[in-house]
């Protein structure tokens, strides 16, 4: 009797074993019979699930872009701004190895992208995605009408640190990245925004039976 295979698993599977093919090879080697031989199969492993490169491409953003999203949602629910703020630039980093191993894929993939319809489609889709886990982080402190030049900022810095983990893994260790992002966060000193300040001013007081204003603290 034939094995059974949970689809999802082995999509996974074959999603983990490309994103090391392309980190450790570059993508103009890439192809959908060597990702099999890699993984101990013929073709068919592959095109069972993905038909063409362009589609296991598709999956990979797929699977980043989910990833974001439920990262966001945990990171809405950090209700101090200061600590949102942090974790959102801490998961940029590229401490660990499957996210060095990502960032490795990304650069192999953006020199492609002119050439590759499938991986402009990747990078057009990918950046607001990105820019919207920043946006989690910063939307407290900064208005609305200067929040994307302050996400501007944060993505410069964050890919800055990406590139150079890539280039120097010896050099950003991931106790390097963690002071750099340290002294980051405290040359930005970023004071609650107006409308934020007001939210907390309300959040922080009630109205007292006779009309007066208490602490929301002072029982």
């Amino acid at each position: 009797m034939p094995r059974f295979v949970d689809p999802e698993e082995r999509k996974a599977s074959i999603i983990s074993a490309m994103i090391e093919a392309l980190a450790e090879g570059g993508f103009p080697t890439f192809t959908l019979r060597s990702l099999a031989k890699r993984m101990g199969g013929s073709s068919t492993l592959i095109t069972h699930y993905f038909p063409n490169r362009d589609a296991l491409i598709g999956a990979l953003l797929e699977s980043v872009l989910s990833e974001a999203e439920v990262k966001r949602g945990e990171l809405l629910k950090i209700g101090d701004p200061h600590e949102r703020l942090h974790a959102v630039l801490e998961y940029f980093l590229p401490d660990d190895p499957e996210t060095l191993a990502l960032e490795r894929v990304r650069v192999a993939l953006v020199a492609h992208r002119d050439a590759e319809p499938a991986l402009r489609e990747f990078f057009d889709k990918l950046e607001p995605g990105m820019r919207g886990v920043m946006r989690a982080g910063l939307e407290e402190f900064v208005d609305a009408e200067d929040l994307d030049e302050m996400v501007d900022v944060l993505r410069a810095w964050t890919s800055g640190i990406a590139l150079s983990a890539v280039e120097h893994p010896e050099m950003w260790t991931p106790e390097r990245q963690a002071a750099a992002l340290e002294r980051f966060v405290s040359s930005m000193a970023l004071p609650l925004a107006a409308t934020s300040q007001k939210a907390v001013k309300r959040a922080s007081t009630r109205r007292t039976p006779n009309g007066t204003r208490r602490s929301a603290k002072a029982r």
